[in-house]
This record gives C-alpha cells, structure tokens and sequence, in this order.
C-alpha cells in the first residue's frame, strides 16, 4: 500500500458511492467517466482491496467501501475547509476586507424562516463574503470542519468548541384565525379531539423528553403528520389545522392564533457554536457576531 494516495482518487471514490455509477459521479464532479474509471482502478490498486461490484443496479459498494466512507467523508470536509480558509486570508498591506466563504448549519425551520434577514445584513456589510447554508437537523461534526457555524438546539458537549447562547425560543400551539372561526377556538386541552391537528411522523429525542408538556399530542391523534417544521408551519398558515410552531415566528402573521398558551409552552435552547480555531479567521468572526446579534433580537422579541 502506498501513503502517497491522491485526492482525486477518494473524491472519484466518494462521487460513485453517492451515485452509484461512473457516469453519475462524472457529472457530480465535472470530470469524465473514464477518468472516474481510472481512479477507482488507481485507489483499488494502491488499496489492494475491491471497492465496488458491478450489479444490473450499477456498482455496488463491498463492505471495504463502506467502511472506509466515513474517512474518505473526512477528507473532503477538511478539503473544502482548507478552500474556505484560504479564500478568506486577507488583501496586502491594510486591506481588511472580510471575504471567502463561511459555511452555516442549521434546522430547516432556521434557514428558511429565521436566517435569511440575518444573512442578507451580514451581506450587505459584507459583500465579498460568500455564504454557504446547510439546512440539516443533523449535528453537523464542527469537530471536523463539515461546517464553519453552526446554529443548534442542544448545548455543544466539546470543549473545543466556541459557544453562546442566545435564549430560549419558544414553541407554542397555533392556528390561523379563519380556522378557528370556522371549527371553534379550544379552550381546553380536551377540546383538542374534535379538531384537526398538526405534528411529526416519527418522534425525535427531544419530542420524546418533552412528550409530558404535549398533554396528549402524539403521533396517532395527529390528523396531518410530517417530520418537516417546515412543512407542519406550511400547514397551520394555510389553515389546515392546529400545530405547534415558533412563538417568535407566529408573531409575525397576524393570521395565526396561539392556543392555551399556559398549557402548551415549550422552549428550545438555542446556542450559537463554532471551533476555537476559528475565532481568529475574520470571515467566521463577523459571521458568528450577527448570527449572535440577530437571533438575540428574534428570541427577545414582544412578548405576546
């Protein structure tokens, strides 16, 4: 085995594990096919092991393979860390440009509901900085750089790891106004049976924690289910149901109604967290500032 093994040849490697064909990864990487081909030979080679079986399905990884994704997966996010780094080192001289990219993680219902204003200001001061927003309820590993910032629900556990919390957001039962005025407004938990509700498919850690504060919410009186926040705040908005959502968002419609607000108040921590390491780059500095700045406001918005 050879300790000189390129990166082309996992990154090939990793474009058919993910395609599961010569000609998929092709197009993923903007090379050819043959020369995916090659280096899936080269890296079997210098492996000496077989890393995929050709199947009337396309090339099916061997256990080896697999085994070895997790590290291959490593290797491109410090890769695409390193670009990311390099891109934001600074002019000559006294340029002190903030520019590069900034790689963001987040829940969907952040991204698509929260992050956005906040982005779009940190642009505007910043217009070389690019942007890069992953929208995943996965912990993304900030350990091994899969992402510069991340925005979570959980208290980060490595010391290795810059963190602030920025409060609690709330969670609350909602529905818009014209629902309510056609169905009747609940006014006791029991009252809920009679109505159409909204909630997850499949429980998470933390639904199952908090399923006492849900006094009888769960999967089998839900009438639409779907583990997509973003789908559930979909619902409710057109008018299709009571569901849980964001205080902090349900604010901003006046079409929607919070519901037995004493009863059904959840809170989900919210910190944002980068890698130590990074508290000297100037493209994550101001990137972490107004993720900070800006859901400080959100969270500590009116009160209803």
């Amino acid at each position: 085995m050879t300790s000189t093994i390129g990166w082309e040849l996992y990154r090939s490697f990793l474009g058919v594990l993910d395609e599961g064909s010569l000609s998929g990864a092709a197009r993923l990487l903007g090379i050819t096919q043959p020369t995916v081909g090659r280096h899936v030979a080269a890296l079997e080679q210098a492996l000496g092991i077989v890393l995929f079986t050709r199947s009337q399905a396309g090339l099916l990884p061997t256990e080896a393979a697999q085994s070895l994704r997790p590290y291959a997966a490593a290797m491109q996010s410090t890769a695409a860390a390193l670009e990311r780094a390099a891109g934001g080192q600074g002019g000559q001289g006294g340029d002190r440009v903030v520019k590069g990219t900034v790689r963001i993680s987040c829940s969907d219902v952040m991204g698509i509901e929260v992050l956005p204003p906040i982005l779009a200001g940190l642009h505007d001061a910043h217009p070389q900085l690019k942007i890069e927003l992953v929208l995943t309820d996965k912990l993304q590993d900030l350990l091994r750089r899969e992402a510069d910032i991340a925005v979570r629900m959980v208290q980060p556990k490595q010391e290795q790891l810059v963190a602030r919390h920025v409060g609690d957001i709330e969670l609350g039962l909602h529905a818009r106004r014209d629902y309510l005025e056609r169905r009747g407004t609940p006014r006791r938990p029991e009252e809920l049976a009679g109505h159409a509700t909204i909630g997850y498919d499949q429980p998470s850690a933390w639904l199952r924690q908090a399923e006492k504060a849900l006094h009888g919410l769960r999967r089998e009186v839900f009438t639409l289910r779907s583990d997509s926040n973003v789908a559930q705040l979909a619902l409710i908005r057109a008018g299709a149901g009571i569901g849980m959502c964001q205080v902090p968002l349900a604010r901003r419609d006046g079409n929607l109604v919070r519901l037995l607000p004493k009863l059904f108040a959840l809170s989900l921590p919210t910190w944002v967290t980068m890698h130590e390491d990074l508290r000297s780059s100037p493209r994550c500095r101001v990137a972490f500032d107004a993720l900070v700045e800006g859901l400080l406001a959100y969270v500590g918005g009116p009160r209803q």
